[in-house]
């Protein structure tokens, strides 16, 4: 099977940006704050963006724009990812039980490090979902008051 040419393995960083409505700004920055590996560059510096560079960027706006996630939280996540995809790297069928259960130890408390991050965000939406359906309430009982106003102040007059 014939090799993939680099040019077509690779996304310079205007072509990453537009693929995943960025701006050149927005990879660098993420670069700077450790949400993105260092990119591949060319012999001139350029940035190249691989495949799993630009899977990473897809996951890190998933979680930015679809979830409400800080950039804290976002490396977080990422870091623990990191750690679940170097133990899935570094398993060996052959390896002895204790070794694979440390591995999969590993695993585990990385996603459990995501799940907690998730809680987190999922209570405090809670908490301000509470609070906004309570404030629905208390407009429904003033429109509910409001209503029945004119037919008070109708009764009264015909009295």
């Amino acid at each position: 099977m014939a090799e993939t040419p680099a040019s077509e393995r690779f996304l310079q960083i205007g072509e990453a940006a537009e693929r995943a409505s960025l701006t050149q700004r927005t990879l660098r920055y993420y670069e700077e704050k450790g949400l993105l590996n260092p990119p591949t560059r060319m012999d001139g510096g350029f940035r190249l963006y691989s495949r799993e560079d630009m899977e990473r960027i897809d996951r890190i706006r998933q979680l930015k724009e679809l979830l409400g996630f800080s950039l804290a939280e976002i490396k977080e996540m990422m870091e623990a990812e990191d750690v679940r995809l170097q133990v899935k790297a570094g398993w060996r069928k052959d390896a002895d039980a204790d070794e694979k259960a440390e591995k999969v130890r590993l695993g585990r408390e990385a996603t459990c490090q995501q799940l907690a991050i998730i809680d987190q965000k999922m209570e405090k939406m809670s908490m301000l979902r509470e609070e906004l359906a309570e404030r629905v309430r208390k407009y429904d009982e003033l429109l509910l008051r409001f209503a029945e106003l004119p037919e008070q102040e109708a009764a009264t007059s015909q009295a």
